[in-house]
């Protein structure tokens, strides 16, 4: 008889639920959500601290189990806001003072993790002068709130930082953006890839671990997720990993030259071909040409192509915070006849463009450029990832505002097949938003 480690996976199972070892909501949200829950609701100040907020009664009640050791110290400082990091540093460095250190995260029925198992990559943090400077002035920040005689000695501060950046968790609402940060301890068993098996979602600050391929069985030496945003080069996404993580992924999609050329792709201007035409092709003696049709690429296209390039990526780097819709549609329009619609940067400008109409309420044009959209999703988040799932609900959810009742079928069938595995049938995003919108598309086709 096997275990349940070594049953075969089916997509969709849960491989792991946790509670975070520590968490905290993000300070820019901390009057619009439960601070123990993570959910928005009508809220209820802490009286002591008045910095934390409870959507009730119960969760107040909950949370003060770990409320009652920063709650003094939030009064100190009040009306200060304290720092996330700080704060989730803090939170710690109190929990392990009051016997923290030997709380289990179990990941199997024998297997655990305390926090001292978590790495702290504590060589490479003496070495990478950013992180330094950052762990210098949250010790001085975390000095005045907690007082020197609260803090560890300096090794072990530094141990405290390493686990707190390498271990911690982006907390994601149900449309997969961050509301805040957590550790868990069992769940930082999991390495990362490009190329994931299993993703995390939560239900408020509880994860669930989920695969999203058929597994032989449950090996936690071979599950993986992927710990960074996958809309990315390889290049740039091994940048990310080793600033963040200090490792470089070896994954499949990391060595895929096929994909890499397909990021960097002209679309063929032979009518009715759209042919993707990498632009740095491994033969550089010979002009491009469409590898379908034969059509020439001109050096004034190349040219042309080149200084779109650098112009798209100008703009992208200035709406790092905040995308502006004009200035998508400018790139938009250049890239226009000149950009495979796979193209890396014209799908990154897309995708801002498509949710800044949303924003704005602008239907039909987000509808339009969200059906641009699919095959870009789907090229590089894959056909069964959160964010995809989320995408295509979105799309059903305008394609039903607009009473385009066969395109929301479509759409909303889509997302429910992705988001069953991806989030499950009892998720708050399933249940309350996905089912009713398909009930109400049967509705409205009657």
């Amino acid at each position: 008889m096997k275990n349940k480690e070594e049953k075969s996976v089916k997509p969709g199972s849960i491989l792991l639920t946790e509670k975070p070892f520590v968490c905290v909501l993000k300070s820019g949200l901390r009057n619009q959500r439960c601070d123990f829950c993570f959910k928005r609701a009508n809220l209820l100040r802490c009286s002591a601290c008045r910095y934390v907020y409870y959507c009730g009664r119960d969760c107040q009640k909950q949370g003060w189990t770990e409320h009652k050791y920063e709650c003094p110290y939030l009064r100190q400082i009040f009306p200060r806001i304290l720092p996330d990091a700080a704060r989730v540093m803090s939170k710690i460095i109190l929990k392990l003072q009051k016997g923290g250190d030997q709380e289990r995260g179990y990941y199997t029925s024998t297997n655990f993790r305390k926090f001292k198992d978590l790495m702290s990559h504590y060589t490479d943090l003496k070495q990478d002068s950013k992180r330094i400077e950052h762990f210098t002035s949250l010790c001085a920040v975390i000095m005045d709130f907690l007082g020197e005689s609260n803090l560890p000695n300096s090794a072990e501060l530094m141990g405290i930082y390493g686990r707190m950046c390498v271990n911690g968790f982006n907390i994601l609402d149900p449309e997969m953006v961050s509301i805040g940060t957590g550790i868990y301890l069992g769940a930082s068993v999991i390495d990362h890839s490009c190329d994931p098996n299993a993703v995390a979602v939560f239900e408020g600050t509880t994860l669930h671990i989920r695969a999203v391929k058929p597994m032989p069985v449950l090996d936690w030496k071979k599950v993986r997720i992927t710990y960074i945003d996958l809309l990315n080069t390889p290049k740039a996404r091994q940048a990310e990993l080793q600033a963040t993580y200090y490792f470089l992924c070896d994954c499949s999609r990391c060595l895929d030259a096929e994909e890499l050329k397909l990021m960097d792709s002209l679309q063929c201007p032979s009518v009715n071909c759209h042919q993707p035409i990498p632009v740095h092709q491994d033969d550089n003696d010979n002009p491009l040409t469409c590898s379908k049709c034969g059509q020439e690429i001109k050096n004034d296209t190349l040219k042309e192509y080149q200084e779109v390039q650098e112009f798209t990526i100008q703009q992208l780097e200035k709406m790092k915070e905040i995308a502006y819709l004009d200035v998508c549609k400018l790139c938009l329009n250049k890239q226009q006849g000149l950009f495979h619609q796979c193209n890396l940067l014209h799908v990154k400008v897309l995708d801002m463009a498509f949710e800044s109409s949303i924003e704005l309420g602008l239907w039909e044009q987000a509808k339009e450029m969200g059906q641009e959209l699919v095959q870009g999703y789907r090229q590089y988040y894959g056909d069964c990832h959160p964010l995809t799932g989320i995408f295509y609900l979105k799309l059903g959810k305008i394609s039903l505002y607009l009473l385009d009742l066969k395109t929301a079928r479509d759409r909303l069938s889509e997302a429910e097949r992705i988001l069953r595995i991806t989030h499950g049938e009892k998720h708050v995003l399933y249940q309350e938003e996905l089912m009713q919108l398909i009930e109400q598309c049967q509705i409205d086709g009657l």
